[in-house]
């Protein structure tokens, strides 16, 4: 398979997968955010404390380090995936959760191609899409924590003052 296609899968299949599931695309986006601080500060004690269980010593934590920061990554995207199926209600709010979700595809995949493994990685990394995507890694992360910024608070409730002057008051 072409790294391109690699490279589109990555991004497209959240996109789908949080627009048919109707999941809440800012939520997915906050736990990718989790999962980044998750491998940055619990991988290398993980990937330690593996080391000290395996018979084949460091060649296998090594080897399995890569697939620990993956995991940790990509757990709390799919707990929350899971638990968020059918919460957007409504064909405006599904149109508003498009941008979200296209921001969790692009930075899901500049997250995850430098966990791959090595060769395919490199495979990926010498594309041109993939050099253009690194250019582009500021604008796609601050555009799309803003555009998730704005979606929030924009999901906030209605105040509770819309209820006391309905047509059941005396």
């Amino acid at each position: 398979m072409s790294p391109a296609v690699i490279l589109g899968i990555l991004v497209v299949v959240p996109i789908v997968v949080l627009l048919v599931l109707r999941v809440n695309a800012v939520l997915v986006f906050l736990s990718l955010c989790l999962g980044n601080v998750l491998v940055q500060f619990v991988a290398p004690d993980t990937s330690s404390f593996m080391g000290l269980f395996s018979s084949h010593g460091v060649n296998v934590a090594s080897a399995s380090h890569n697939s620990i920061k993956l995991g940790l990554l990509l757990l709390p995207v799919v707990l929350t995936t899971i638990f968020m199926i059918r919460t957007v209600k409504g064909h405006a709010r599904l149109l508003l959760n498009v941008l979200p979700a296209v921001g969790v595809g692009l930075l899901g995949a500049l997250l995850i191609v430098p966990l791959m493994s090595a060769g395919l990685q490199h495979n990926i990394v010498a594309t041109n899409l993939w050099q253009q995507a690194e250019r582009a890694q500021v604008l796609i992360v601050g555009s799309s924590a803003l555009i998730c910024l704005l979606v929030l608070w924009m999901q906030r409730p209605k105040s509770g003052g819309e209820g006391k002057h309905g047509k059941h008051h005396k």
